[in-house]
């Protein structure tokens, strides 16, 4: 009984933490609703997003590695149909 115990404890303490980096729920609507990937692209620079390190699906987001426009590191979800920023996560 001890062994399940310290399992379950290993496995939730493993678990917790990649719970917490999952994307974020972005939109329900199917991807040939979403927009094209040049056109988010387009959006991403016309915000202030600059060089774009990474672009790419994650889930049902479009997720960019990057830079503010004040050189700020920057990961930023899009919903893919409207383009609005869901979640961001800016650095020094």
């Amino acid at each position: 009984m001890r062994i399940i115990a310290l399992s379950f404890a290993l496995a939730t303490t493993l678990l917790i933490p990649s719970l917490a980096q999952a994307a974020p729920n972005c939109t329900a609507e199917p991807t040939d609703k979403w927009m094209p990937e040049g056109a988010m692209k387009a959006k991403v620079a016309a915000l202030g997003y600059e060089r774009i390190k990474t672009f790419k699906v994650s889930g049902n987001c479009y997720e960019i590695y990057g830079y503010t426009k004040d050189g700020k590191k920057a990961e930023v979800y899009f919903n893919p149909v409207s383009g609005d920023v869901v979640k961001a996560n800016i650095g020094g």
